[in-house]
């Protein structure tokens, strides 16, 4: 801990040089170690894999209140863990890393776990965009092949099939409700094992 603090008070310095210069605490740690691999990979002629963005628009509340977690950096170093994780084994960490060290998650708290199972799912099945309004999930970037169309039209008959989207209605009233039903309809029509289209 002293070696983070003097490191983000005094800055890494010069890489290949003497002097200790710079002041990290400017930009902060994880951008100064952004920067770093950044400027490496330029010279190394490697192009960082840049993270697929999702967007999601739900009717849900989904945080970590202050009583969960009081400290500012440890909430927010719990909400960069979250934001990192590409596998659903990587939202189950999360979620007994939060049980062990701040116990039982309130709604909001699992409401956020939930939504960050959803994003997993969108990273592998390519989708850009989740929004729900009006009793009307869209799935923007979702492309299916026949067979899972046909599947989708099975579970849900009046669902539509847009060139680069596609909508279904819902009917669930829960957040919660809502997320698991979303999750169990991507499972559904495209299985984790089977491959991605």
């Amino acid at each position: 801990k002293i070696a983070m603090r003097d490191l983000e008070i005094r800055g890494a310095g010069n890489l290949l040089g003497a002097e200790q210069s710079g002041h990290i605490a400017a930009v902060g740690f994880d951008l100064y170690m952004e920067m770093v691999t950044e400027a490496v990979g330029e010279l190394t002629g490697e192009v960082p894999e840049i993270p697929t963005e999702v967007q999601i628009d739900l009717p849900i509340t989904a945080h970590l209140p202050r009583d969960y977690i009081a400290r500012d950096d440890v909430r927010m170093e719990a909400y960069r863990r979250l934001a990192a994780v590409t596998q659903p084994a990587d939202v189950d960490d999360v979620r007994a890393e939060w049980l062990d060290r701040y116990g039982p998650p309130p709604p909001a708290a699992a409401a956020l776990l939930s939504v960050a199972s959803l994003r997993v799912e969108c990273l592998r099945l390519g989708i850009r965009a989740v929004s729900v309004q009006k009793k009307l999930a869209r799935f923007d970037g979702l492309k299916l092949r026949k067979s899972q169309e046909a599947r989708l039209k099975q579970l849900a008959p009046r669902a539509n099939i847009l060139p680069d989207a596609v909508v279904v209605p819902v009917t669930a009233t829960d957040a919660l409700a809502l997320v698991d039903g979303l999750l169990r309809l991507f499972a559904a029509i495209a299985p984790a094992d089977a491959t991605s289209p």
